[in-house]
């Protein structure tokens, strides 16, 4: 099998291929897959095994096509076509003689168009080729003599690259071994059906889509992929670019835009390519022979000349065409252009420097001559009213244009539709009538002022009005029945707004310091942004279909705004209204049946605050730390956070569906109606004036509270603990920093509790708790933090001896806790389910004894750390995980029998290294040590500790890193 690398494909030209192919078969010879036989004609043709380069810098390489089929080679012959010479250049002689080859056709099998990559060749500069021209290929050539099997296309995956693709064309003979045919791989796919996917590919794609088998690269190959030749940016030579064209004849679009020499380039494009309808160049120079040699391109549709000098910097370019369409001429450097194509419609000369400008484009609708400083008022007077047809004009930034210009275009150019006149200081519209325009933007337009929006009335079919910037404009009074989309940004002394459009859709209000008055008719409004108008104090909307509405920013607005969103008002499909930082406001009053979201954050001012929103699922309050009157009834909401409104005095509320209320910090709440029966959670906190009839009305009307937290609520005594048995699903209740001595109303009310807080309830006696370790109250309960309090050592220790069912208790800062002497005698109890003990901060603690006979087998966590007088501890628990010991500075004395150990800390603890070196040598899963600031404790004893515990992972030390 042979396999040559040729520079044209396409099935439409598949029998011209095959003539060809036969003809170079005739002049280099049948290269048969018998070894004896390609050595013969290796000889005759001068090729050996070991050669590498033929007389064109080309490369034939043997490829063994498989194991142990010595016969079966294949012949590659890798022409790096795409340098400074053609890619047959041995062939090119022979293909143009008209010698009549007769060749058995028979006798070969049909040819196969596929595709490789010489994409590395291709973009290498000419010379960098010439002194390099083998180093790519035979690269490309050790890793396929690696390779087993099968062919691939030479690829790169550098996805910044582009690709090029070279057809491959191979022949096989009839008596090639079966084994050749077996190492293809195919894809059984219709070739309609790979062509349909594949044009959904671009060319990097489609170049790695050829590798995979021969199928897929003649699918790949297909002509329809390739018409489209871009080489923008490419250090591409006039020699590399010809041969381009050449095998691609009938490629519709060419980009050379950055390209070398693209007068070169293009020229050669012109007349080789001569079904070419898009031709994109830029970034060099271009003479007038190109512009004349134009009109021998026919086909041609659209024309990009970008960032380039036409001509010679003093002639007028002229461009005549018959069949243009689009032009576009963007950033160059010309002094005059004359443009005469009679099927041009839409012409672009951006940011161009000429200064005249003659135009004959009868069916021109779209002329953008945006930037084009050097034009005058009367160049574009004569060039824009020469378009009769004219639809689209873009002159921003022609500081030159005047009032004359513009009543002129408008008498002319009848079906005008859009206009952007943006930063165009002389206008300001005086006597200008456009009645068909659409599109009027007018950005920095120092001329316009209010009696403007006389001329912008006229024009009835407006869409679209941008005044951006325009620094002069105090008030805008417009009715027009079509607008939708309105911009007033930056205008510093706009004052008033007034709009009625029923079709309006769209307002952007901006920046406008000044602004007071805004009124609005829309039935098409859905949303209404209008930030920072800090003079804003009056607001009319007549919006049947608005539903989101921010104001946030505007601090004049007065109390007066609730009318204008509340039922009864013009809005009554409202939805979500942003009031924030609106601090004149002092007392809010909403009744809305559609209002689903509202935000009053940071409105200091607010001191009453009614809402009658049913379906109201949103309120923020943040900021509104001088509200004292809260009314929400009803209201949909879920969830309300007031523990940021410290002043709140009054508060119902009637909430259906609410499961969450919060009211932590208000510290002078003494009237409070709660009915919420979905209620599952109250937080209270530091509500000290709540007193006991709050509290029962509140678990009459709410009964599924699960989680109620009393905290420093000073003012509950026992008939507001009575009246917890209203609430036969509460499982957790906070009383801590409260002045109760009977916690009997609590054992008798909350059968289901499974967490009590106790802190600092300095009150309670020793006997308050018996109830719970002598007659089995509260049987549920699994947390008890008695914190700070003054329970004696004795009532503690019957508390963890007798309540085995407890998982969690916290004793911090229990001043009469002296030693945890657990030594129970085993009759006593059975089993315990005590997993984490806090006793932080006890001072008179300074023995811990737990043995393995108390029974505390579940125990995972000890802390008792900044116990100061701590000297001895003695732990044995098979499941302790964690035990936090920093800063029990007297502590001096360490056992442990915890095999789960996993992490111990010992920070500022004034223990020696050989107690630490002894506790942790039965700790085997210890994974980390905290040493740090224990002064006994020196660097080199890190490596005993580590010897002691081999799996510890991480030792903590403030003397040395480990």
């Amino acid at each position: 099998m042979k396999i040559w690398c040729c520079l044209c494909f396409g099935e439409e030209e598949e029998y011209k291929n095959r003539e060809t192919m036969r003809e170079r078969e005739a002049i280099l010879g049948n290269i048969d897959c018998d070894q004896g036989k390609l050595k013969e004609i290796g000889n005759d043709e001068g090729i050996g095994s070991g050669n590498m380069r033929d007389e064109d810098d080309g490369i034939k390489l043997p490829l063994e096509l498989g194991e142990g089929s010595s016969k079966s080679t294949a012949e590659v012959n890798l022409n790096l076509s795409l340098g400074g010479e053609s890619s047959c250049s041995t062939a090119v002689p022979v293909l143009g003689r008209d010698e009549d080859i007769d060749r058995d056709s028979h006798s070969k099998r049909p040819k196969v168009h596929s595709l490789a990559l010489d994409c590395d060749s291709f973009f290498l500069s000419g010379p960098f080729q010439e002194s390099r021209p083998l180093s790519l290929i035979e690269k490309e050539y050790e890793r396929r003599h690696n390779s087993s099997g099968h062919h691939e296309c030479l690829a790169s995956d550098d996805n910044d690259s582009l690709f090029t693709p070279n057809n491959w064309r191979m022949e096989e003979d009839e008596n090639a071994s079966p084994e050749t045919e077996d190492l293809e791989i195919r894809m059984d796919l219709t070739d309609d059906l790979l062509h349909m996917v594949f044009s959904f590919l671009d060319h990097i794609n489609l170049c790695r889509a050829a590798k995979v088998c021969r199928q897929w690269r003649i699918a790949s190959a297909h002509e329809d992929f390739w018409r489209f030749l871009s080489f923008e940016n490419r250090n591409i030579s006039p020699q590399q670019f010809q041969d381009m064209c050449h095998r691609y004849p009938n490629a519709t679009q060419v980009n050379i835009n950055g390209s070398p020499a693209i007068h070169t380039l293009v020229m050669q494009a012109i007349s080789s390519l001569r079904n070419l309808e898009l031709l994109t160049l830029g970034k060099g120079q271009l003479g007038e022979t190109f512009f004349q040699a134009l009109t021998d391109c026919t086909m041609l549709k659209s024309l990009i000349v970008t960032d380039a000098i036409l001509g010679n910097g003093i002639q007028e370019i002229p461009i005549y065409h018959d069949s243009l369409q689009h032009i576009q001429i963007v950033k160059c450097r010309v002094v005059r252009i004359s443009v005469r194509c009679p099927q041009l419609q839409t012409l672009s000369l951006k940011r161009s420097s000429m200064a005249h400008a003659v135009l004959n484009c009868p069916l021109l609708h779209d002329l953008d001559i945006a930037s084009c400083h050097k034009l005058l008022d009367a160049a574009i007077r004569s060039a824009v009213t020469s378009c009769p047809l004219l639809e689209s004009l873009d002159m921003s930034n022609c500081s030159c244009v005047s009032d004359e210009t513009l009543r002129e275009i408008s008498s002319t150019c009848g079906n005008l539709h859009i206009l952007n006149a943006s930063y165009c200081p002389n206008i300001s519209l005086e006597s200008v009538r456009l009645p068909m325009l659409t599109v009027l933007k007018l950005h920095s337009c120092e001329g316009i002022t209010s009696a403007s929006m006389a001329a912008i009335a006229y024009s009835y079919m407006l869409e679209v009005l941008e005044l951006d910037n325009c620094s002069l404009l105090t008030s805008v009074f417009l009715d027009l029945p079509r607008l939708q989309k309105i911009r007033l940004v930056h205008c510093r002394k706009f004052v008033d707004l007034s709009l009625r459009s029923l079709v309006l859709l769209s307002i952007k209000v901006s920046n406008c310091p000044s602004l007071q008055r805004i009124n609005i008719v829309s039935n098409s409004l859905q949303k209404l942004v209008l930030q920072k108008q800090e003079s804003l104090t009056c607001l009319e909307l007549q919006c049947q279909s608005l539903q989101e509405v921010d104001l946030t920013d505007c601090e004049s607005l007065t109390n007066s705004i609730c009318e204008v969103f509340s039922d009864g008002s013009e809005c009554p499909m409202l939805k979500s209204l942003i009031l924030d930082n609106c601090e004149s406001l002092t007392a809010v009053e909403f009744c809305s049946n559609s209002l689903t979201s509202l935000s009053l954050a940071g409105c200091r001012g607010i001191t009453s605050l009614e809402l009658t929103c049913p379906f109201l699922e949103q309120v923020s309050l943040d900021g509104c730390d001088h509200l004292e009157r809260a009314i929400c009834s009803p209201v949909g909401l879920r969830s309300l956070n007031l523990g940021i409104c410290p002043k709140l005095n009054t508060l119902k509320i009637e909430a259906p569906t609410m499961v969450l209320l919060e009211l932590k910090g208000c510290g002078v709440l003494s009237e409070a109606s709660i009915n919420c029966p979905l209620l599952t959670s109250l937080d209270a906190s530091f509500c000290s004036q709540l007193k006991d009839d709050c509290l029962s009305a509140t678990t009459a009307s709410c009964p599924l509270i699960e989680s109620l937290i009393l905290m420093s609520c000073t003012s509950v005594g026992s008939d507001g603990l009575a009246s917890l048995r209203w609430l036969p699903n509460l499982t957790s209740l906070d009383l801590s920093y409260t002045f109760l001595t009977n916690l009997q109303p609590v054992f008798d009310s909350c059968l289901q509790l499974k967490v009590l807080k106790l802190q600092a309830c300095k009150y309670l006696t020793d006997s308050s708790l018996e109830p719970l370790y002598k007659d089995g109250a509260l049987p549920t309960l699994r947390e008890l933090d008695l914190s700070y309090g003054s329970l004696c050592q004795a009532s503690i220790e019957e508390l963890l001896a007798c309540c085995t069912h407890l998982t969690h208790v916290s004793l911090n800062g229990c001043v009469n806790m002296h030693d945890l002497n657990w030594r129970f005698t085993v009759d006593r109890v059975y089993q315990r389910f005590l997993q984490n003990l806090n006793c932080v901060g006890c001072p008179n603690i300074k023995k811990v004894l737990i043995p393995s006979t108390a029974h505390f087998s579940n125990l995972s966590s000890l802390n008792i750390s900044l116990s100061a007088n701590l000297k001895e501890v003695d732990v044995a628990c098979l499941n302790l995980c964690f035990l936090n010991l920093s800063n029990c500075g007297s502590l001096e004395i360490l056992k442990l029998d915890c095999p789960r150990l996993t992490s111990l800390f010992l920070q500022s603890c004034n223990i020696s290294e050989a107690a630490v070196e002894s506790a942790i040598s039965q700790c085997n899963m210890l994974e980390t040590l905290d040493v740090r600031f224990c002064q006994k404790i020196t660097p080199a004893s890190m490596g005993k500790l580590r010897t002691s515990c081999p799996g510890l992972k991480r030792i903590f030390s403030s003397m040395v890193p480990i």
